[in-house]
């Protein structure tokens, strides 16, 4: 879906297919981005008339109210102001207020599509029809997470879960290598941001969910040695590599931190890279 889709011409035209296909009156007008609007407007007709059966939270739904406030703020949808003059505005104004009502419902088909049909997608694997939305989901929840810590977690929490993923791709050498090159840049954020927060704040308590991780993830990813295709265990060796990576600059972070080191001005992909205390030299 490219990122202009609710542009306010494409949202002008969305919000007429939706009044037709709502038994509203027809439009005698059509767009070169008919054929993709009407698919999406298909999708919010399903979504309505099949509602899917899961329970959501009260988290969920006051994040979605507040999700769909703020956007109606920033896209001025609002109740009309009560003064004498609100019956001067033109006509372009309810078509705009419609073309915006669009946006908003873009948006909540969106997280109706994250509450419902994402539980669905949750044990797809690589190939499978709902394996995007699987994806698409844990981009949302990235979005959603509050700090940087809940964010370095849910990344070494996709690595666990691209890690389970791989062991179910025997027959695919290309598949399985693309799972763990996904599974190690999931690693590699994940250290980066928690071990970010460490040195920030000078506090070992965030590298405890890294240690957490190696430690199972380690154990797990050696089980995947036993394959028989000798690019497969060269590939599985690499990942085995950047866990061991982590861990050393997991405890180098901790004794940095221990000795009083300032935060390291150097850093790569695994977050800062600390120097060595004074008396190990």
């Amino acid at each position: 879906m490219d990122s202009d889709l609710f542009s306010r011409r494409r949202a002008e035209r969305f919000a007429q297919l939706l009044d037709e296909a709502n038994g509203g009156r027809r439009h005698h007008v059509r767009s070169r981005s008919d054929d993709e609007l009407t698919a999406l407007v298909a999708v919010s007709r399903r979504l309505t008339a099949d509602r899917p059966d899961v329970e959501v939270d009260g988290e969920f739904r006051t994040g979605l109210r507040a999700m769909l406030v703020a956007t109606a703020e920033r896209e001025g949808v609002a109740a009309p102001a009560k003064t004498g003059r609100s019956s001067l505005l033109p006509a372009m104004t309810g078509r705009r207020a419609r073309a915006r009502g669009a946006i908003l419902v873009g948006v909540a088909a969106g997280a109706v599509a994250l509450s419902g049909i994402s539980a669905a997608s949750e044990n797809a694997l690589p190939g499978d029809a709902l394996y995007g939305m699987k994806r698409s989901t844990e981009r949302a929840q990235l979005a959603l997470a509050s700090s940087d810590i809940s964010r370095g977690q849910l990344f070494l929490d996709f690595a666990r879960t691209r890690l389970d993923e791989a062991a179910t791709v025997r027959d695919d050498r290309l598949g399985f290598s693309a799972v763990l090159d996904d599974m190690d840049a999931d690693t590699r954020q994940g250290v980066r941001l928690l071990t970010t927060v460490a040195a920030q704040r000078s506090d070992p308590a965030a590298l405890d969910a890294v240690d957490t991780f190696l430690g199972g993830q380690r154990r797990a990813v050696s089980g995947l040695l036993d394959r028989s295709d000798h690019a497969d265990r060269d590939r599985t060796r690499r990942s085995l590599a950047l866990l061991d990576a982590a861990g050393r600059r997991a405890d180098a972070l901790r004794e940095a931190i221990a000795c009083g080191l300032p935060a390291p001005a150097a850093s790569d992909a695994l977050g800062p890279a600390p120097t060595t205390c004074p008396g190990d030299r």
